[in-house]
Formats: C-alpha cells, sequence, structure tokens
C-alpha cells in the first residue's frame, strides 16, 4: 500500500492541525511522532492496535481521529518483475535498509506505489517497522521510541503460520527466507537499534502493564496536560514537568 499521508513529510513539512490559543490565534501543532520498532513479526502492529484500542480510537470515524498509524511495509520500493518472481518464492530479501530504509520513500510518498490509503491530520502518529531506529535522520524525528522485544522462537512460529496461512507459501519457503535473510538482518540491523529506544516492551501486546503506561502518557498529551517540550521529556528532549522521585528511575521497563 502507498501511503497518500496528510500528515506529509516527516522530515519538517508535515500538515499540522490549528490550535485555538486563549485568545483566539490559530497557532500549528506538530503531532507528536512515535517510533515502533523490534523484529519480524515481534507484534509491532499488535502494540499500535492495542494503544488505538486503549484510547478509543478505533471507535472513531478517521476523520476524527486524534492518533493514526504508519507501518514501513507502505513505504517500499516497487519490485521489479525479477523481484516479484523472486519475493513469491521467498527469495528476496525485504529486511535489509537498501529495500525499506524509509529516509526517500517519507519525503517523496507519492512515488511509492500506485494504491494509496488517505491517512488524516492526528495530534500523535504512531509509526512501526522493523527499521525505525536504524537511520539517525529518522530516529532523531521520534519524540518517542519504542522496541517491541519478543523471543526468537515465538516470532519465528508465528512468521511461518502467517506466511503460510496469508501468503500461500509453503513451510519450506518460510523457512528458507527466514534463515537466509530475516534472521541475519535482524541481528545486523534491527537489534542493535534497541539501544536507542525508550521503552523496551518485552512480550508484546501481551504486556498490559508497560502498554497501559504508553497510553496514559499519550492519554496525557492529547487532553493538552503535556505540552510538547514536556512530553519529549521521556527521551530527553524537555524536561518534566515535575520533578521525579528516585523510585521512578527505575520504573522503566528492560
Amino acid at each position: 500500500k502507498h501511503i497518500s499521508t496528510l500528515t506529509g513529510s516527516m522530515a519538517g513539512d508535515s500538515e499540522t492541525r490549528l490550535e485555538h490559543r486563549a485568545d483566539g490565534e490559530q497557532v500549528a501543532r506538530q503531532p507528536f511522532l512515535i517510533g515502533v520498532a523490534g523484529g519480524t513479526a515481534s507484534g509491532k502492529s499488535s502494540v499500535c492496535g492495542k494503544i488505538m484500542e486503549l484510547l478509543g480510537q478505533n471507535k472513531i470515524d478517521h476523520h476524527q481521529r486524534q492518533v493514526a498509524i504508519l507501518s514501513q511495509d507502505s513505504f517500499y520500493r516497487v519490485l521489479t518483475p525479477e523481484q516479484k518472481a523472486k519475493a513469491l518464492k521467498g527469495q528476496f530479501n525485504f529486511d535489509h535498509p537498501d529495500r525499506a530504509d524509509p529516509r526517500v520513500r517519507l519525503r517523496h510518498p507519492l512515488q511509492v506505489k500506485e494504491e494509496t490509503v488517505a491517512v488524516y491530520p492526528a495530534d500523535v502518529v504512531l509509526f512501526e517497522g522493523i527499521l525505525m531506529f536504524y537511520s539517525q535522520e529518522i530516529r532523531d524525528l521520534f519524540q518517542m521510541k519504542l522496541f517491541v522485544d519478543t523471543d526468537a522462537d515465538t516470532r519465528l512460529s508465528r512468521r511461518v503460520l502467517r506466511d503460510i496461512s496469508e501468503r500461500g507459501r509453503d513451510l519450506e519457503q518460510v523457512l528458507s527466507q527466514y534463515i537466509n535473510f530475516v534472521k541475519p538482518a535482524f541481528e545486523e540491523f534491527c537489534l542493535p537499534t534497541k539501544k536507542y529506544a525508550d521503552v523496551i516492551i518485552p512480550r508484546g501486546a501481551d504486556n498490559l502493564v508497560a502498554i497501559n503506561l504508553i497510553v496514559q502518557h499519550i492519554q496525557d498529551i492529547l487532553n493538552g496536560g503535556l505540552t510538547k517540550r514536556q512530553a519529549g521529556c521521556i527521551n530527553g528532549y524537555g524536561t518534566s514537568p515535575r520533578q521525579r522521585q528516585p523510585s521512578e528511575s527505575s520504573s522503566r521497563p528492560h
């Protein structure tokens, strides 16, 4: 899918919502960007979906939603016929930065693919993908960075079941692609970026404690309880609106 995104380029020219100040003047509000990284089938989409569910956003019309989800999968280059043939056989590497790094695609989304999906302006944007934190240029755009950390056996079993049921591949193709491309790419390009995460979420969407903490933080942003600068304090972009107690320093999940 191609995102005909109304949030635009994350590099700074994104369309913004207009906020009415007390004096009646309209001011532009940039969206609060949250990156969600993690290995294949780690549960990135499920975590984003759970966040939307707990915020009640999935019950709201698309035009009115304050939170939007974008996927790195929507920004791959169009495959050549030869590449498509390899992909159908599980012989194409989608997990290499040359294919998935969104730097160019984010700036020129109209050049990506023909199929379009409209994404309306939002106050918070969740952007998920295996290589969300690989490029510093993109990584530095996120005010919050989440890494979904699920063990390799679980991820492999999920991918096998998904690719067989949803993509019509046989077991040999799935395992061959995983061993030759997916696993090496994860270890070389994705796993090292875990160190950049502000919050690590073990067990993915099953970790309701971590997700509820994130949901509360987003809710504060949506309710105007935190300024953008204050909201960025979770990764050092600003200062907290109150002084942390000593016990809070170790509350981050590892």
